[in-house]
């Protein structure tokens, strides 16, 4: 029995960590290779035709999106490396100044044909093509493999829809989330007592590092956002990634008040020392604010990340209690730094500047506003795909009439 499980373990490993991009990326590069392979030994004249699995391993992406842009680009370039090679043969040899001038001319066409991370292939091509000596033969073998890896590419994408990468964002949003609710608790927990002016650098440098954390999170949002395009699973898309981008730009403003926060806490800091920063009620009321919306922060990612209906609503309850709560708390922080102000002047304007940026915080995750940003997205991606397709969407619009005018009237 025991032995069993030495021997299941690294299947439950491998099931486990089925759904990491890079364990996706690279069973699907392998079987997609391998199969273009296979194919290209019995179409294609050469004996070892490697150009079909290259062209596979590089079409192959994790996103379906991105497979299919990447798989039209990539035979874009190598079509091209192999005219503009024809071409070249015709004319001169392979010499030391014909192949600059071939990787030159390659360079040049590939960006007028605008294929983009592919302009290097173009000239590689070429240059393949360009040595050998049947040139004729050689180039329609590269053609005909470069196709069959490229349709092997992006057909196993369609075939097996990749997997949707929201859940990994979602989590993503939420960890950014925590440690922005971390690090509110531990600026709010000094606050309240005597900080000293190095503590507060310390957390605005702490602050300023969350700018890696939103890169890192940016960047598993857009890859959500590609395995949401085009996908056949995937009904709703666009929503999708309307509320999870609006959602991290919502948390990118906040930390970006909270950094600003922080620097206004140093100074302050700096200017009272060696007294506290705040008076002792004023600070336990600015403890409790941080507090409350350190927690609002978590559950207006919850709601972000939350597709389910039912959790949904429950999750914009508790935010909107929450954000109720703070707003009361913040109106009492507001009287208490009022009445520092009046006592001692000097400070006024850092006084303002706090209770300004927890204002602006506040607002951000507001519900009301996150619906008008919601819907002005929304109305903004439909207006460019009106430019973009102005004939297709006017062929979409009248279908939806005519489909209107069909339905029969309720009584």
């Amino acid at each position: 029995m025991q032995v069993v499980r030495e021997m299941t373990a690294p299947a439950f490993e491998f099931v486990k960590r089925h759904r990491d991009p890079v364990t996706v990326q690279m069973v699907r590069s392998t079987a997609a290779a391998t199969l273009s392979y296979v194919i290209a030994l019995r179409l294609s004249p050469e004996a070892a035709p490697l150009t079909a699995p290259l062209t596979a391993l590089l079409v192959v992406q994790v996103t379906l999106y991105s497979t299919l842009t990447t798989g039209m680009r990539r035979v874009n370039s190598v079509v091209t490396g192999v005219v503009v090679a024809i071409l070249f043969s015709l004319l001169v040899g392979l010499t030391w100044w014909s192949l600059g001038l071939l990787i030159l001319a390659s360079l040049i066409v590939g960006h007028l044909v605008r294929v983009n991370e592919f302009v290097p292939e173009v000239a590689i091509s070429a240059m393949l093509v360009l040595g050998v000596t049947t040139h004729g033969d050689t180039a329609w073998a590269r053609i005909v493999e470069t196709l069959i890896g490229a349709l092997v590419g992006m057909g196993f994408n369609l075939l097996l829809a990749p997997p949707v990468w929201v859940e990994e964002a979602g989590e993503s949003i939420e960890e950014l989330a925590r440690r922005v609710r971390q690090l509110m608790l531990r600026i709010g927990e000094e606050a309240a007592g005597r900080t000293p002016p190095h503590r507060a650098a310390a957390r605005l440098h702490e602050a300023r590092r969350l700018d890696h954390d939103i890169t890192q999170v940016d960047a598993d949002l857009r890859q959500a956002e590609d395995s949401l395009r085009l996908n056949p699973r995937v009904r709703e898309g666009l929503l999708h990634r309307v509320v999870l981008r609006t959602g991290l730009d919502t948390l990118e403003i906040c930390t970006v008040v909270l950094r600003v926060l922080a620097r206004t806490l140093t100074d302050l800091a700096k200017a009272r020392d060696p007294e506290r920063l705040f008076e002792p009620e004023t600070g336990a009321a600015f403890e409790q604010l941080l507090s409350e919306i350190a927690d609002a922060v978590v559950s207006f990612a919850v709601l972000v990340t939350t597709s389910v209906s039912a959790n949904a609503e429950s999750a914009e309850e508790r935010l909107s209690s929450q954000l109720r709560q703070a707003a009361a708390t913040r109106d009492k922080l507001a009287r208490l730094l009022f009445e520092e102000a009046r006592r001692d002047a000097r400070q006024w304007q850092l006084l303002g500047a706090v209770l300004t940026e927890v204002n602006r915080i506040l607002d951000e995750m507001d519900t009301e506003h996150r619906t008008r940003r919601l819907f002005e997205e929304l109305d903004r991606h439909s207006q460019a795909q009106r430019e973009r397709l102005p004939r297709l969407t006017r062929l979409w619009e009248r279908l939806r009439r005519k489909r209107r005018g069909a339905s029969p009237r309720p009584r």
